[in-house]
């Protein structure tokens, strides 16, 4: 991945803690990072005046303190700032095309309200062409820095695996990345239904899935040899296990299926659970 990281800004304070994580993953992986605002979509929670001139005056200064501050923290981050007219799902996946992911700032817990509204956050996630990123507002590991104690013991992308095979990996690709650039290990995540246990013993069944997890997983340990890996496979309901082994993770993966239109799109229960409950940033990543 060699496109920018991509961060709706609306200069709101869920919008500020995303544009940190994003310019942290952006010096990290060495990509450039693109401030987006869009002055015809702006936040409820922020009191401007309804004429289009000061709505775009608000945008150009909201961009210009988070660029000076953004580049105070990462002094050769190689930053661009872009104030569109259009709606800003419009313009976000718009750019979504050539980026290396989308970066939106969430409310805080129990919410997947977007940095503008919430209809316009499950949008792009359900739509991006690339990797979107939702980044909690209350997440004190992000507010604070990865020094923080808040993060220390946030070691581990978590990335659920709900079949091992091709369409694990674009969801493995993202979360290998991920990790390599934190120093991190990855945590695979398999749930297995309680139905395939009906006829079978579990521990025949576990042992099983843990080697289809194990070939899926080969790839991308040769590729990443310096990543530690852990193989979770439990039984239960996808969201519960998802949930429980993202406990202490510093970013969750998630997938969803590409859909042919813009039509139509839909984020399943498992992203949505994630998006709801996961204390930590999460992805969510396209995959056929």
């Amino acid at each position: 991945m060699t496109g920018p990281v991509v961060v709706g800004f609306d200069g709101s304070p869920a919008s500020v803690t995303a544009a940190w994580w994003a310019a942290h993953e952006a010096a990290d992986r060495h990509l450039p990072l693109v401030l987006l605002h869009s002055w015809t979509t702006q936040p409820l929670d922020v009191p401007i005046p309804q004429e289009a001139h000061s709505k775009q005056r608000f945008g150009r200064e909201a961009l210009e303190r988070a660029s000076a501050e953004l580049l105070h923290r990462h002094g050769d981050l190689a930053l661009t700032t872009e104030l569109v007219a259009e709606p800003a799902a419009h313009a976000l996946l718009e750019l979504g095309e050539s980026a290396s992911m989308l970066v939106l700032g969430s409310r805080g817990h129990g919410s997947v309200a977007s940095f503008l509204l919430g209809s316009i956050s499950l949008h792009v996630l359900g739509l991006a062409p690339c990797p979107t990123v939702a980044v909690r507002a209350d997440d004190p590991a992000v507010e604070a820095g990865w020094g923080h104690p808040a993060a220390a013991d946030r070691r581990e992308v978590a990335v659920g695996v709900q079949e091992p095979g091709a369409t694990a990996a674009p969801l493995l690709e993202f979360a290998f990345t991920a990790a390599a650039a934190r120093g991190a290990g990855v945590r695979a995540v398999r749930a297995l239904p309680l139905t395939s246990l009906a006829t079978r013993r579990d521990q025949d069944v576990e042992a099983e899935e843990r080697v289809r997890l194990a070939e899926a997983l080969a790839p991308w340990q040769e590729k990443y040899p310096d990543v530690p890996v852990t193989k979770h496979v439990a039984t239960g309901p996808a969201t519960e296990v998802l949930l429980t082994a993202s406990a202490r993770s510093c970013l969750t993966v998630v997938g969803r299926k590409r859909h042919p239109s813009h039509l139509t799109w839909k984020l399943g229960p498992v992203a949505h659970a994630a998006l709801h409950h996961v204390p930590c940033p999460v992805a969510v990543v396209p995959h056929d």
